[in-house]
């Protein structure tokens, strides 16, 4: 089956991870770095996103993020794509830089807000890019050198992550630093990578006893918390799809006409435009994200879909498929 939507709504905390196309680089010296950042600042301030903790390196980005009103998808279609012409223009280029579909997995903040900022910001000295944790305190392309106050940017929120581990600024920073020393031996790709059974619920054994009890466990890949996470989630996702469905008729086309608009209107495109069969531009991958909205958000029907896009069931069949093939592949830090 092809991935769901996107879980989101404002103040939604977010493990992001975005890769270069086919593993390549998306940052090539410094000054993409400087531009990526300003690009991120710049967002964050305008769209009211929260940011804790990030770590640029040279073909992937990991983000910590809360969504802010308008949610994780304008921040992150914006950053990437202004990003993405600047890069190809200034290196001369063509075509996708990043992977078509990033990685975004909605965290409990209270169980799994430490272990993320630490896996986020311990990525440089795990691949190798700085050799000490004192060297990491001072290079400036993870928000570390930001809570550590060597590099300062005032879009990330310092403040809410020491206050994590302490009530006033030098005994947080000297606890975070003895959890980040903790941290430097732990293994956490794959415990922090995804929700699902195993992150959920600690493990396989794990898993494999609540079976034989005869419990049974929610787990979604997009999804990292507790077992009363999992479920708050998943449900608040259902009831969107359910109250969709209880609408009347006028009031479904209305709602369904809405996020058309919406979608044009965060793609810089018209609904002429849209409707007019055109496959230039962004085109084909919005008419696969409204696509993959109506089927899994809202419970359309293929052919009811088809219909909305004006386009073939086959085509609708083929636009979800992507959402499968376009899924990150796991990447080492």
């Amino acid at each position: 089956m092809p991935r769901g939507p996107r879980l989101d709504e404002p103040g939604t905390l977010h493990h992001v991870i975005m890769r270069g196309i086919e593993k390549g680089n998306i940052v090539l010296d410094n000054a993409d770095r400087g531009n990526f950042l300003r690009r991120m600042s710049t967002l964050a301030q305008t769209t009211e996103t929260g940011i804790y903790a990030f770590a640029l390196m040279d073909n992937h980005v990991h983000i910590l993020l809360e969504s802010g009103p308008s949610g994780i998808s304008v921040f992150m279609r914006r950053l990437l794509s202004g990003y993405a012409q600047y890069f190809n223009k200034r290196h001369k280029r063509v075509g996708h830089l990043f992977q078509n579909r990033y990685k975004s997995i909605v965290c409990e903040e209270e169980a799994y807000f430490e272990k993320l900022v630490a896996y986020i910001h311990l990525n440089p000295l795990r691949a190798g890019v700085v050799e000490t944790l004192e060297h990491l305190s001072t290079y400036p392309w993870t928000g570390h050198a930001s809570i550590m106050n060597k590099v300062r940017y005032d879009w990330l929120d310092r403040n809410h992550v020491l206050g994590f581990f302490g009530s006033d600024e030098r005994s947080a920073k000297k606890a975070y630093l003895a959890y980040l020393q903790e941290e430097m031996g732990q293994k956490r790709e794959t415990d922090l990578s995804g929700g699902g059974l195993l992150r959920s619920y600690g493990g396989w054994a794990n898993v494999q006893s609540m079976r034989k009890q005869g419990m049974e466990a929610p787990g979604d890949e997009r999804i990292l918390g507790t077992d009363a996470f999992v479920r708050k989630i998943l449900e608040e996702a259902e009831h969107e799809e359910l109250d969709t469905q209880r609408l009347s008729p006028k009031e479904r086309v209305e709602k369904l006409r809405s996020v058309i608009a919406q979608e044009c209107h965060d793609a810089g495109v018209t609904e002429a435009f849209f409707r007019s069969g055109s496959r230039s531009r962004n085109l084909p991958a919005l008419r696969q994200r409204i696509a993959g909205k109506f089927v899994f958000a809202y419970g359309l029907t293929l052919a009811e879909t088809a219909r909305w896009l004006g386009v073939s069931t086959s085509a609708v069949s083929n636009m979800l498929k992507k959402h499968q093939r376009s899924s990150p592949i796991e990447e080492k830090p």
